[in-house]
């Protein structure tokens, strides 16, 4: 099917931006992006989704691209925002990923009716904050670090600390994303991002940022707070992956994630980091399909 990218309007007066690829006729399977980000699709994602019959779709969270600002909106929202869109479109039963700072999100939509929802991978996912038993910050990069510490001051101090990176991003080479990354990137990440993936991260930074940094900071802000679910209220299959090499999301959370689902079906990669496990989707896309 042809890109397909439209406006979704919520009863609360919000709009989402959705961008529809793969087969149009397909089995329907969400992704949310990481953070920040936006719904652009990778080209290979798109080609392995039309190849096995999958319509993907994905948005921007709010604040981002094309989408209504949501202050205040907890990981919990993206899950009541996932079923507004099924529900515009007409889908009965549908699918969930996400990578990154869309784990949390996609595990939202873990806590949807069985009915509804058949499956959820989160890729690189944290853990809620604070996590009993997890010290959320040990592994991370010292960027990671700054910008979540700044998140647990408040919007201002989070905005004081977005707000000049902005500029860069919205003009960055793929050199200049690479650099960005900085102490985040294990050797694994670096070789991947400079391969094939600093094009496709930048425009895709570039489209989430284009209008501000409102769904960047609310991003944040909703990882360090209450997610507004239980992590033991899960109630569809789902998939856990998480690499050992990760210093976004360290190791830790991976397992922490694991041992409180019991019955998911858990890949942790000891020689991982967190940008390659996203060349994973042919897996992931895989087993989301199966539950059909």
């Amino acid at each position: 099917m042809p890109a397909s990218d439209h406006d979704v309007h919520l009863a609360d007066g919000r709009t989402l931006r959705v961008l529809e690829e793969g087969d149009a006729h397909g089995r329907p399977i969400f992704f949310l992006h990481g953070t920040p980000g936006s719904r652009l699709l990778h080209e290979a994602q798109v080609e392995d989704a039309r190849r096995r019959g999958i319509r993907l779709i994905a948005y921007d969270r709010p604040g981002y691209g094309g989408s209504t600002p949501m202050p205040g909106r907890d990981i919990a929202n993206g899950a009541t925002d996932v079923l507004a869109i099924a529900d515009t479109l007409g889908l009965d039963r549908f699918a969930v990923y996400g990578h990154s700072g869309g784990g949390p999100h996609a595990l939202a939509c873990a806590t949807l009716p069985p009915e509804r929802v058949v499956a959820v991978t989160a890729v690189a996912s944290p853990a809620p904050f604070p996590a009993e038993g997890l010290d959320w910050f040990e592994g991370q990069g010292k960027e990671n670090v700054a910008e979540l510490s700044a998140a647990l001051k408040g919007p201002t101090e989070l905005e004081r600390f977005l707000a000049p990176q902005r500029p860069g991003l919205l003009s960055a080479t793929p050199e200049a994303v690479v650099a960005s990354f900085g102490s985040l990137l294990p050797r694994i990440d670096s070789r991947i991002l400079r391969k094939e993936l600093a094009a496709f991260f930048g425009a895709e930074a570039r489209e989430g940022l284009r209008e501000g940094i409102a769904g960047w900071r609310d991003d944040d802000l909703a990882f360090t707070r209450p997610w507004g679910f239980e992590i033991s209220s899960v109630r569809v299959p789902t998939q856990i992956w998480q690499g050992g090499q990760d210093r976004m999301v360290p190791f830790a959370h991976g397992t922490w994630l694991a041992t409180r689902l019991p019955q998911a079906d858990i890949h942790l990669e000891p020689k991982e980091g967190h940008l390659s496990l996203f060349g994973r989707f042919p897996l992931i896309h895989e087993w989301l399909f199966a539950h059909f």
